[in-house]
């Protein structure tokens, strides 16, 4: 590009020079202490990369965390790179991001994290509903995915948890009767883990019973690395995607509630919404 504007080439070592220079305001963003630091909602999950080490591609996965802090905004409050999404991995995250200050967190939409538990104890887990019914649909034939996808929603479109029980039950039954034990299975074994949200104000499931507001943000970071392809270590991709997080939440996105959180204690909220 350098050449073709100015008929000269930059070289390696002065992309690299300042590289660093730019590496060194991320870092101080991305290990910025939280302020205030309680986030009654926290958002976690992981995108993989490509990474050329010694000759041979491997995945990277870089951990993002998004949090809504207690006025409704959102904000980026985390990202590391993982050597997996494994739960030693989730862990060192989630004890980085407590010692910079979070707190406060009291339900959690997870992509894959066992480990939490053991850093927000009293945190409750939600479990995305999109990824669930992928996860039904998987072992679903063409055929009845339509029909199986009217009776998941079915189940979150109840009114109470009891409701949604009840349903969830019958619905297990049906696919039995369809012959769709596998999906039935699947149903049975994690539906409850989707119902977490019914525990917190109706006006905000929604936005909390789906891992939507990170995944919107994995397809902006996806945009803009597909265009590196492969990268040559992890710590250049966790750069990459932390200075298009730092641009994006800087935005329109981080200025704009996401929630209104005088739900919480049974507030009007219909003036801040509007």
């Amino acid at each position: 590009i350098t050449e073709a504007l100015w008929g000269s080439k930059v070289s390696p070592a002065t992309i690299s020079e300042l590289n660093k220079k730019a590496y060194v305001h991320i870092e101080d963003w991305r290990n910025r202490p939280l302020q205030g630091g309680r986030y009654p909602y926290v958002y976690v999950d992981g995108i993989y990369l490509k990474r050329n080490w010694g000759g041979e591609f491997e995945n990277v996965s870089i951990l993002v965390a998004i949090g809504c802090d207690e006025d409704g905004y959102r904000e980026v409050i985390g990202a590391a790179e993982g050597m997996k999404e494994d739960a030693e991995s989730w862990k060192s995250f989630l004890v980085w991001l407590k010692e910079r200050g979070l707190e406060g967190v009291k339900h959690k939409c997870l992509g894959m994290c066992n480990a939490v538990a053991e850093v927000f104890p009293e945190a409750k887990y939600q479990r995305c509903t999109v990824h669930f019914y992928r996860n039904v649909f998987s072992v679903t034939p063409r055929k009845h995915t339509r029909e199986v996808s009217r009776m998941l929603k079915a189940i979150h479109a109840q009114e109470s948890k009891e409701a949604a029980r009840k349903k969830a039950k019958d619905v297990v039954e049906q696919l039995r009767a369809m012959k769709l034990r596998e999906a039935a299975k699947k149903v049975e074994d994690g539906i409850e883990e989707t119902l977490t949200y019914m525990d917190f104000p109706s006006q905000h499931g929604l936005k909390i019973r789906t891992n939507n507001v990170i995944e919107r943000m994995n397809r902006e970071i996806r945009r803009r690395t597909r265009v590196v392809g492969t990268f040559p270590d992890g710590k250049s991709a966790l750069m990459l995607v932390c200075a298009r997080l730092r641009y994006v939440s800087g935005k329109e996105w981080g200025t704009k509630r996401y929630l209104c959180m005088k739900y919480m204690t049974g507030s009007n909220c219909e003036s801040e919404i509007a």
